[in-house]
């Protein structure tokens, strides 16, 4: 009896070891969960909200730096051999397809990107689009009326060259920002390269301001520092929502793409970045991301938040990507060397 009580005692303490191995194992594992890094282009409180959803959901940690979508690029490529960074997170698809070119991105397919149209998933695998990008007029109505009693609000893109609107103009400056660049590509792929440098060149003069950042004419138009701006429709549709008195003109001939994430080469954290793609393109996130700021989903299965305005109700252009990001050295160059 004492031999098999001995042996018992044995047996119990190995599975208590056993099972405190276990335990212990799992806490070292939850203990070791490594925070996921972000580069955002995108707001910063649509960057909050999903971030947090994504911890909630895989419980792992994040932290995020929010700036133009200039900045973020450049450090992408600057950094591509010791990423700061796991993830960045928005801007257009030529960007990232400029990381891409420079090395910096990482190929991923995630399998969330089966169902999703051709234009928002790179064909190399670096990058994937997560919301539709859609570019229209702003206008703030009582400062239009007052400033311009008489002339009929602008319906097309040859419509904001009217000289009477002189200063009162607002778009981001191409240079640091994708939204002015899709505006420039949108310009000289519809109406061919000189004809559409002809347009800018003599756009550029009546605009009041060039701004860095992409939502910054929305929310100047919102205020009533401007009569008018090129903005991304979802931007005026947001500020419309919350009670602004923004106009949204969809003009034909405007320019679609869409806001990409992309993971960077050499992260050290590729599992987490990996989980946090296939996060974004997961209808539970892009629903959230609308609910925030009228963007557009590109997941089939998820809608859009009231308000905002479907692709199908667009004049698109045959936005050529390949083209924007090949031309954009050379086209931020003429422009920073032209418009004044």
């Amino acid at each position: 009896m004492d031999i098999m009580r001995s042996i018992n005692k044995v047996l119990c303490l190995i599975i208590l070891l056993a099972v405190t191995a276990i335990v212990l194992g799992s806490c070292s594992k939850k203990a070791e969960q490594k925070e996921l890094k972000v580069y955002s282009i995108i707001h910063e409180e649509e960057t909050l909200a999903l971030t947090k959803l994504f911890t909630e959901k895989t419980g792992i940690p994040v932290s995020f730096l929010r700036a133009s979508t200039g900045e973020l690029v450049n450090r992408v490529i600057t950094e591509k051999n010791n990423p700061q960074a796991d993830v960045l997170l928005g801007g257009a698809s030529s960007y990232h397809i400029q990381a891409a070119k420079e090395g910096a991105l990482e190929v991923y397919r995630s399998a969330g990107a089966a169902n999703l149209p051709d234009y928002a998933v790179a064909s190399d695998g670096t990058w994937t689009g997560f919301c539709v990008l859609t570019l229209g007029i702003g206008i703030n109505e009582e400062r239009y009326a007052k400033k311009f009693a008489g002339i009929p609000e602008p319906k097309t893109w040859e419509d904001l060259l009217n000289p009477a609107y002189k200063g009162e103009i607002v778009l981001t400056n191409p240079v640091a920002s994708s939204t002015a660049y899709l505006f420039v590509q949108d310009q000289l792929q519809r109406l061919g390269y000189d004809e559409g440098w002809n347009y800018l060149l003599t756009l550029a003069p009546l605009v009041g301001q060039f701004p860095d950042s992409g939502s910054a004419p929305a929310k100047l138009i919102g205020t009533g520092e401007y009569a008018l701006g090129v903005s991304y429709i979802h931007a005026l549709a947001k500020y419309k929502a919350e009670g602004f008195n923004v106009k949204m003109i969809a003009p034909p001939q405007t320019v679609g793409d869409v806001d990409c994430i992309s993971i960077m080469k050499n992260t050290q954290n590729l599992d987490a970045a990996k989980k946090f793609v296939d996060f974004m393109l997961s209808k539970e996130a892009q629903e959230l991301m609308s609910s925030i700021d009228f963007t557009i989903p590109v997941n089939p299965e998820a809608k859009g938040a009231e308000g905002s305005i479907p692709v199908t109700d667009l004049d698109l252009i045959q936005y050529d990507v390949q083209k924007a990001s090949q031309q954009k050295d050379e086209v931020l160059k003429k422009w920073a060397a032209e418009v004044k």
